[in-house]
């Protein structure tokens, strides 16, 4: 294989969001994931964070505000070292844009999705019990309820989307690998190779490594962002609802203290309203979360097209590990 369709393959594959199938990629992701570079700054994270969250606790004198704010900073320098040392920019950036071509894709979802769970939800919704709990949830707990249920969610995705990667490339073929690189710098040596009888690219079709976890890092953020607009769309109807329905004397009666309600036509929102639909919506992310993963029909609809880049993917990686192979002096990893 040639070093310009080295270079013009790895350029695609940094295009779509595959920047770990790029061997200097990963050994930068290694290097940087090295005790002496990830020690030092979880330190001063630490150190920043406290701080931080010490502050606002006096300002506000609310002591939940601190490992509410312990747990953000750890999750956004988190995100800020994934996307800037560990070469994630790229990643997220293609799973990002995908996520918001086919937006359009939503609505058969949120038909499906949002009724049923818009259904059991709102049992809750006109519950007092729910009201008195979610109001009497100061800023600091409302954050940190948020929090413990997208982080519930974003374990169950890190635990069972690599299922979902590992089902990929258990049925490589040939007829596979000519679709995944047509239109990609190698449709002409994926052909070549499957002509060859001495040849067996689809040996290469398993993903291990940095490489499945490139996968399962596009599937948890297309996953995150479609649930997270639909948590959204939840939160919105819960407001419309509440404000349409919850008059203050309901708020006043189920929470047992006077609502906080906004002045003349805008009286029926209230800071309870919010707290109540904020709890609702955080909680339909996680039921979301969970039943897109193990609903085959959410699965379907939710995965359908994405498991088609996946597909591709491991295609054009399993012929691209091939050539490599076959290129003395090449490296195969």
């Amino acid at each position: 294989m040639t070093p310009e369709t080295i270079a013009a393959t790895d350029r695609w594959f940094l295009q779509h969001g595959l920047a770990y199938f790029v061997p200097e990629q990963r050994a930068a992701v290694r290097a940087a994931l090295r005790p002496r570079r990830v020690l030092p700054l979880l330190a001063a994270t630490a150190l920043g964070a406290a701080g931080v969250a010490v502050a606002v606790t006096l300002l506000a004198d609310e002591i939940s505000f601190l490992p509410s704010i312990l747990w953000t900073g750890f999750g956004i320098v988190a995100t800020w070292y994934a996307l800037t040392a560990l070469e994630a920019r790229s990643i997220v950036t293609w799973a990002l844009a995908r996520t918001f071509r086919s937006l359009w894709t939503l609505m058969p979802m949120m038909t499906r999705a949002l009724p049923l769970l818009l259904l059991f939800v709102t049992f809750l919704f006109v519950n007092a019990e729910a009201w008195e709990v979610a109001s009497h949830l100061d800023g600091g707990e409302l954050w940190l309820v948020a929090l413990l249920f997208g982080t519930m969610a974003g374990a169950f995705l890190l635990v069972r989307l690599p299922e979902e990667v590992d089902r990929t490339d258990d049925h490589v073929d040939d007829a596979l690998l000519l679709a995944s690189t047509t239109g990609t710098p190698l449709e002409a040596a994926a052909q070549e190779l499957v002509a060859d009888p001495d040849a067996d690219p689809a040996s290469y079709a398993e993903v291990s490594g940095y490489e499945r976890w490139n996968l399962v890092l596009v599937l948890v953020v297309i996953q995150a962002t479609q649930v997270l607009l639909l948590a959204v769309g939840v939160f919105l109807f819960f407001m419309l609802f509440g404000a349409i329905t919850m008059e203050s004397g309901i708020v006043t009666g189920w929470t047992g203290e006077e609502a906080h309600s906004l002045p003349g036509r805008f009286s029926n929102i209230s800071v309870e309203l919010v707290q109540v639909s904020v709890f609702l919506a955080a909680f339909s992310s996680l039921y979301l979360t969970v039943s897109t993963v193990t609903d085959e029909t959410y699965r379907a609809q939710f995965f359908g097209s994405v498991l088609h880049e996946l597909e591709r993917a491991v295609g054009v990686r399993a012929v691209y590990l091939a050539l490599r192979a076959s290129t003395p002096g090449g490296p195969t990893t």
